[in-house]
């Protein structure tokens, strides 16, 4: 079965987060990386995970990914898989696999991004097989 794109509802852009949708607006994903331990975390937030420090900075990612889980949901009105990515920068996020064979996705497949459409929002990061 093709999995094809679908309807996505619109996120809620807080301030925090303002910098994320308006890059994605532009085609561009970006993660917060820490300036004292150097990783990159995602979802966004104030203050690193891993060391707790303030100083982050958005900074622009590759694109590329690799699939860590996914499920397929083939009951829904409109077939979509759920995955979790695990980008080339070392954050893992939730999004979508597109333009895709559902019966072909699996674990550890090369991914790279695309931006999807919302309804009445900013555009949302989904991948696409590699």
């Amino acid at each position: 079965m093709l999995i094809k794109e679908r309807k996505l509802v619109a996120p809620t852009v807080y301030p925090e987060t303002k910098a994320f949708w308006d890059a994605a607006g532009e085609g561009r994903l970006l993660v917060k990386q820490c300036d004292d331990c150097g990783d990159h975390h995602h979802y966004p937030r104030a203050a690193c995970p891993f060391c707790g420090s303030e100083r982050v900075q958005w900074r622009q990612a590759s694109g590329k990914g690799t699939i860590y889980s996914f499920s397929v949901m083939r009951r829904a009105e409109v077939p979509y898989i759920i995955a979790y990515v695990t980008l080339a920068e070392g954050p893992t996020m939730m999004s979508n696999i597109v333009d895709a064979d559902a019966d072909a996705v699996r674990i550890g497949q090369p991914v790279t991004l695309k931006f999807s459409a919302s309804e009445g929002g900013p555009p949302l990061p989904v991948f696409t097989p590699a």
